[in-house]
């Protein structure tokens, strides 16, 4: 296989959570947890740190959603705690979990579509 970062889009791979080098081979082993390696292309994912970023998209979404959808209710219809518990802790759960995987994956093969790494310092010799 090639190692050209361009032959696959980086959404389409990480929206079909796909390896990011050949899109065809699967990025997870587990629901978060990453496989060792493509199982098509042989890419080592040691490489992938997507960090806190999926988590911290996802954060922001879904408390743009839930708090705003709890205070239009809470202000529109004034409901008892327990509505608001069975109304939120579902959508929280849809609003977070579901999206999360493939947040992490869109951010993996954006990583290496552009070859992000961690940043280092120029080693110069004094004048």
């Amino acid at each position: 296989m090639t190692n050209d970062n361009h032959a696959v889009s980086p959404f389409a791979a990480g929206l079909g959570c796909k390896c990011p080098r050949c899109g065809q081979g699967k990025l997870f082993s587990g629901f978060l947890r990453l496989a060792p390696r493509c199982e098509v292309c042989g890419l080592d994912y040691t490489f992938i740190d997507a960090g806190d970023g999926p988590s911290i998209f996802i954060i922001m979404i879904a408390g743009f959603i839930v708090v705003g959808a709890a205070l239009v209710v809470e202000i529109k219809y004034q409901p008892p705690f327990w509505v608001h518990a069975a109304l939120w802790l579902p959508l929280i759960l849809a609003t977070t979990l579901l999206p999360l995987r493939v947040m992490k994956s869109l951010l993996i093969a954006l990583q290496y579509h552009h070859r992000a790494s961690e940043g280092r310092l120029i080693d110069r010799e004094p004048k």
